[in-house]
């Protein structure tokens, strides 16, 4: 372990020493000689002997194996991620968010067996639930994450886990973790959580209930919308589980791609704090429009799951949506094509501010659109995901959008 990754540190520090050991940064005679470890690109690693081929271990962290088993820029990125969540023991790495999501799944689940998935849940994480588990013999249900009583009524004999998404990255719905947890440990489920919003900075999952931690790293991580990865990290129950189904899908990641991981991971603090503050200041003046019928922003005081966010959360990030009063499709693609500043793009935490159309209503089964206290017609929502430019910027292009929305609606 590095240094810099003992627990006694604050975050920052951890940020920037996590993964630098001496071994990976150096050599023998000269220790820690670089910042960042290298770039290892190798399918093949070389034995000095069949002495040495022989003696080595088949399968175990940190040795030098065969490409696909990492190398120290695989490894370097993994334990970083490791020493950032508090609980694990270690941290698996997957081409993508998706293939995270799907890897800790297909570890968890069988044949015959039933997963619970939170009703607000990402689009393609719904999609592995009535596509490919369905395929391998897994059945989907959906709950209203908001009912305890319900997500317990749900479960049956044949349940084996349940996929939660803290908040949903869509509508922003934080779901209460620790007692969703509880009721779900009390009857033996395995907790898969999406802590991808705040990261283990703003949300220690694992400390939470979870039993594994999923993020997809495309988004904080990395931070420049430059390369894709996931990963999960899990105690000692499940992360060993976890690597060896990994490595049985022939799941690896590109040297290259963790290095830039580890790039963008050293200012993710900075980063976070400065979105997380935007957005605050964004979702504010946005509940103060006349056009807006509701802000969904769980750090926004009134927002729905306020509460929540401010007992279980240490941070957040630059993800929020709003339901506009009224209105049309054409009218809401209007104010999204009139934004400057904002792309338009499916992806969010990275440099870059974004905006997207929210319609939920034909992905939701168990949990109503519009949510309770809007107006039928208060249907048409935008996320926006804010990224590192000046706050009175976004706010004043948000203002022009919101004008030609006045306009065409």
């Amino acid at each position: 372990m590095a240094e810099h990754d003992s627990e006694d540190y604050g975050t920052g520090t951890r940020l920037v020493g996590a993964g630098r050991r001496a071994e990976w940064t150096g050599s023998a005679d000269h220790p820690g000689a670089v910042v960042n470890p290298p770039v290892y690109r190798a399918s093949t690693h070389l034995y000095p002997d069949m002495a040495a081929l022989r003696a080595h271990p088949a399968n175990e962290d940190g040795k030098f194996y065969y490409g696909r088993r990492g190398a120290p820029t695989q490894w370097a990125l993994s334990e970083a991620l490791t020493a950032l969540e508090p609980g694990a023991e270690g941290t698996v790495l997957y081409p993508s968010g998706v293939a995270a999501i799907m890897g800790a799944l297909l570890t968890v689940l069988r044949p015959g067996d039933v997963l619970l998935m939170i009703d607000n849940a990402y689009e393609p994480s719904r999609a592995m639930g009535r596509g490919l588990l369905r395929d391998f013999g897994i059945e989907t249900r959906w709950f209203d994450s908001s009912d305890p009583a319900a997500f317990e009524a749900a479960i049956c004999a044949r349940t084996k886990a349940v996929l939660l998404e803290n908040p949903g990255s869509l509508t922003i719905e934080v779901c209460d973790v620790p007692a969703l947890s509880a009721i779900a440990k009390a009857h033996g489920l395995t907790v898969v959580l999406d802590n991808t919003w705040a990261s283990p900075l703003g949300f220690p999952a694992l400390v939470r209930g979870a039993d594994i931690a999923i993020m997809s790293l495309t988004k904080h991580v990395g931070g420049h919308s430059d390369a894709m990865m996931g990963s999960a990290s899990a105690g000692p129950a499940w992360y060993r589980k976890l690597r060896v189904r990994a490595q049985g899908l022939g799941n690896v990641v590109s040297p290259d791609d963790a290095a830039l991981m580890l790039r963008g991971l050293r200012t993710m603090g900075l980063r976070l704090a400065q979105e997380t503050a935007s957005a605050l200041a964004v979702a504010e003046w946005l509940s103060a429009q006349p056009e807006v019928a509701k802000v969904m922003c769980p750090m926004l005081p009134g927002s729905p799951g306020h509460a929540i966010w401010a007992r279980d959360f240490t941070g957040g990030c630059g993800l929020l949506s709003f339901v506009l009063k009224g209105g049309t499709s054409a009218a809401r693609d209007a104010l999204i094509d009139a934004l400057a500043l904002f792309g338009i793009g499916y992806s969010w935490g990275g440099f870059e501010s974004l905006a997207t159309p929210v319609d939920p209503a034909p992905i939701r089964t168990a949990s109503p659109w519009p949510l309770p206290g809007l107006d039928a017609g208060d249907q048409f929502g935008v996320r926006l995901s804010i990224g590192l430019e000046d706050t009175a910027d976004l706010i004043a292009d948000l203002a022009r959008g919101l004008a030609i929305w006045r306009t065409a609606a």
